[in-house]
C-alpha cells in the first residue's frame, strides 16, 4: 500500500476508497472457496507465489457492523478469540484515527512464527467501517531472533451494514511472509486458514456485547479519541518496511505430514 520509497504516510480518503473498491470488485479475482456463507478469492499470481493477494467475505447474522468494528479494535478482547495470536500491543498514536502496533502469531508447526509492526488507520463511514494497515519500521521494535518479521503490503477489513443488526465482513490481505513457503501452505491459507479465521471473528462478534458489559464497557478509544493514552509517535520516527531488507528463509522442503494437530481444530 505504500506509495514507494521510504516515506511513511497516513492513508487518506483515496486509499480507503481504493481499498473498498478492491473488496467489492470481482474483476481479476479467482474464487478458491465458497461454503457455509464464507467465500475466499485470490488474485492474479500463480499458486506457487507466496505474496498472494487473498480476499475473504462472510455474512454475519445477528452482529451489527459497529459491534464487529469494536471487536477488531479491542486488543483485550482479541486475546479471548484469536488463538493464533502470540502477542499484540499498541506502540503509539499518530492521529485520532491512526496508530502503530505490534502483532505476532503462531504459524502451523514446523513453520517459524511470524510478527509485524504496522501502521494502522481506520475510517467510520456511517453504517460502514474500514480498518487498513501496512508494515513500517520503528527503531525501538526491530526484528526479533525468535520470529520471522513478515511484511504487510496491504491488509484490512471492510465492514458493511446489512439490514438491522447484521453485517458483511470483508478481509483483504497481501503479505510477504519472508520465506519461500511450500505450495501446500499457500493452498491451505485459502482452503482452511482464511475461512476458519472469518468464522472465529463472526463468533467473537456474537459474544462481544456480553463480554464488554463486564470489561470496562465505556472504554473505546477507537470511538472516543480522548480516551487514548498512548504516547505520540512522529511519522519521522518511522520508515517503510521493505521486504528485501529482511531475512528470507527457505521452508519449501517442509512436509505437510508434520503439520501440528492444533491447526486442525475446528
Amino acid at each position: 500500500m505504500s506509495r514507494g520509497g521510504d516515506m511513511v504516510y497516513i492513508p487518506d480518503d483515496s486509499d480507503f476508497s481504493s481499498f473498498r473498491d478492491q473488496c467489492e470488485s470481482l474483476e481479476g479475482w479467482h474464487c478458491r472457496y465458497n461454503k457455509a456463507g464464507v467465500t475466499v478469492w485470490s488474485q492474479g499470481q500463480e499458486e506457487s507465489c507466496t505474496v498472494q493477494k487473498i480476499k475473504t467475505r462472510i455474512s454475519c447474522k445477528d452482529v451489527p457492523a459497529e459491534t464487529l468494528y469494536d471487536v477488531l479494535h479491542d486488543i483485550r478482547y482479541r486475546k479471548k478469540w484469536d488463538s493464533n495470536m502470540i502477542e499484540t500491543y499498541d506502540i503509539g498514536r499518530l492521529t485520532v484515527n491512526a496508530d502503530v502496533g505490534y502483532y505476532s502469531w503462531k504459524c502451523p508447526s514446523p513453520l517459524k512464527n511470524r510478527d509485524f509492526v504496522t501502521l494502522r488507520s481506520w475510517l467510520p463511514l456511517g453504517n460502514d467501517y474500514m480498518i487498513i494497515n501496512y508494515s513500517v519500521k520503528h527503531p525501538k521494535y526491530p526484528p526479533r531472533k525468535d520470529f520471522v518479521r513478515a511484511v504487510s503490503l496491504q491488509t484490512g477489513y471492510l465492514i458493511k451494514a446489512n439490514g438491522a443488526g447484521a453485517c458483511v465482513l470483508y478481509y483483504l490481505t497481501q503479505v510477504d511472509p519472508r520465506g519461500s513457503l511450500p505450495k501446500w501452505v499457500v493452498n491451505r491459507v485459502s482452503q482452511f486458514v482464511a475461512p476458519k479465521a472469518m468464522k472465529k471473528i463472526y463468533k467473537a462478534g456474537l459474544k462481544y456485547p456480553e463480554w464488554k458489559r463486564k470489561h470496562d464497557p465505556g472504554y473505546k478509544p477507537w470511538v472516543y479519541p480522548e480516551q487514548n493514552t498512548l504516547p505520540s509517535v512522529s511519522l519521522a520516527e518511522l520508515s517503510v518496511q521493505h521486504a528485501d531488507s529482511l531475512e528470507n528463509i527457505d521452508e519449501t522442503g517442509l512436509s505437510e505430514d508434520h503439520l501440528s494437530t492444533s491447526d486442525h481444530e475446528a
